[in-house]
Order: C-alpha cells, then structure tokens, then sequence
C-alpha cells in the first residue's frame, strides 16, 4: 500500500496528465460504469434464479402428466 508521499505523488501526476477539469469528468464515467456492471451482473442472477423456477415447474408438469408404469419384469410367465 503506498505511504502518503507516494499517494501526493500520484495525485499530482494524475493531475498533470489530465487537468483539473478532467478528473470529476472520469470519476464520473468509472462511478456509471460500475454501477452499470452491477446493474447487469444483477439482471443475470434474476434470468438465473427465474431458470431455475421454470426448470422446476417443467419437471412437476412431466412428472404429473407422465402415466405410472407398472413394473413387468418380476411377472410370472404363462405357459
């Protein structure tokens, strides 16, 4: 982790490379775009869990719509 001076340091190169006006201008666009990437990783978990609910109900449906089958195997043979 830098000490102060190395901090004092990068500031003012920040500052020199890009100006003053220009430092609220990027803060700005990495605030949106973090929150933007949030918002998205946030939309994916909701698809995911919503995946997941119907996945569930599909199976309830074919396991409700699916006939019992009798096991014929251990029938005895006519002769």
């Amino acid at each position: 982790m830098p000490g102060g001076i190395e901090l004092a340091v990068i500031v003012g190169v920040v500052i020199l490379l890009f100006g003053g006006k220009k430092i609220p201008e990027l803060a700005k666009g990495i605030g949106k775009g973090i929150k933007d990437f949030k918002s998205a990783v946030k939309e994916d978990d909701e698809k995911v869990a919503d995946a997941k609910d119907a996945v569930k109900e599909i199976k309830e449906e074919v396991k409700q719509a699916t006939p019992e089958v009798k096991d014929t195997t251990t029938a005895p043979k006519q002769a």
